[in-house]
C-alpha cells in the first residue's frame, strides 16, 4: 500500500465510525497489505483524531490468547489506541447508536504512574511503573464488515489492526489494587449478559501473565519511537471470547475479590 492508500483507508474508517455504515474489507481492496500497512492505517487514524481534538488516554493489547491467535493464524498480539472519548463510567449506559456492532471483553487494566519505554523493557520495569491494576471491560466495535457478502471471506488481523484493533471503549471498575496484591494469572471473571453467564476465564490466558502483555506492548511501541506515558490505561488483553451486546444488553463482569464492572447498552 502507498501512503495515499493508508490515508484513504483511515478516512474511510473514520467516516464509517461517524455514519455507522461499515466499509468493505481492506484486505479485499488491498490483497497484498501486511502488518506494517495495517499499523500505518491505524497511525493515520491516530493523527486525524488528534487533529479533531482527541487525546490519548492509553493503549489496548489484543489477540493475547492462543485460541484467538490460532483462529487468525498469527503468533503475536496486536495493539490499539485508547482516546479520551472512549472512557465510560462503571455502571453507565452506552447510548443507542453509539456503536455499530458492540461486543465486550473482560480484562485486567493497568494504570501507570511513570513512563514505560524502550526495547529492553522488563517485567520488573512494568511492575515498578504501575500505579494500580483494576477490573475492566473493553468495548469492541467494527467499522469493517466481519464477512465479505460476495466472497464470504472473513476479516483478517490486518483489517482489525487498521480498525484500531477493533477498540471502541473502556470501562474501569471502582476497585484499585497494587500490582502485586493478587497473582494476576489467577484473577478471573464470570461475565454475564442480562443475568446469564456467557463467558469465564483467567488472567493466565493472557500470554500466561498479564504483566508480560504490557512488556510486549512497551517493546513493540519502542520500534515506532513511542512509549507508555504516566497516567495511561493499559488494557492487557482479554481472557474471554467477545460477548455480543445488542440493544438492551446489561453486562456484569464479576472478578470476585478483585472487583466487578458493569455496563449497559440502550
Amino acid at each position: 500500500m502507498t501512503p495515499q492508500d493508508h490515508s484513504q483507508a483511515a478516512a474511510d474508517l473514520l467516516r464509517a465510525e461517524q455514519t455507522g455504515e461499515q466499509i468493505d474489507l481492506l484486505t479485499k481492496r488491498h490483497p497484498q497489505m501486511g502488518m506494517n500497512d495495517a499499523y500505518a492505517v491505524q497511525n493515520a487514524i491516530y493523527r486525524a483524531k488528534l487533529e479533531q481534538g482527541r487525546s490519548v488516554v492509553g493503549w489496548k493489547i489484543g489477540l493475547t490468547s492462543r485460541a484467538m491467535q490460532y483462529a487468525l493464524k498469527i503468533d503475536i498480539p496486536d495493539s490499539g489506541i485508547l482516546f479520551d472519548d472512549m472512557v465510560f463510567d462503571h455502571g453507565a449506559t452506552v447510548p443507542k447508536g453509539r456503536f455499530i456492532q458492540p461486543r465486550i471483553e473482560a480484562e485486567i487494566a493497568f494504570v501507570t504512574k511513570s513512563p514505560i519505554g524502550g526495547a529492553d523493557v522488563t517485567r520488573d520495569d512494568v511492575i515498578a511503573a504501575t500505579d494500580y491494576v483494576a477490573p475492566s471491560i473493553e468495548i469492541l466495535d467494527t467499522r469493517i464488515l466481519r464477512v465479505d457478502p460476495e466472497t464470504k471471506a472473513t476479516r483478517t488481523v490486518f483489517d482489525t489492526i487498521s480498525d484500531n484493533a477493533a477498540n471502541a471503549g473502556v470501562v474501569l471498575g471502582a476497585e484499585r489494587h497494587a500490582v502485586d496484591a493478587f497473582d494476576l494469572r489467577w484473577v478471573g471473571a464470570i461475565t454475564s449478559r442480562n443475568g446469564d453467564v456467557e463467558e469465564t476465564g483467567l488472567g493466565a490466558g493472557v500470554l500466561n501473565d498479564p504483566v508480560e502483555s504490557v512488556v510486549w506492548l512497551a517493546r513493540r511501541m519502542a520500534q515506532y519511537g513511542q512509549s507508555i506515558e504516566p497516567g495511561q490505561i493499559i488494557l492487557s488483553g482479554s481472557f474471554i471470547r467477545p460477548v455480543e451486546c445488542p440493544s438492551g444488553s446489561e453486562i456484569d463482569a464479576d472478578f470476585g475479590l478483585f472487583g466487578s464492572v458493569d455496563i449497559a447498552f440502550a
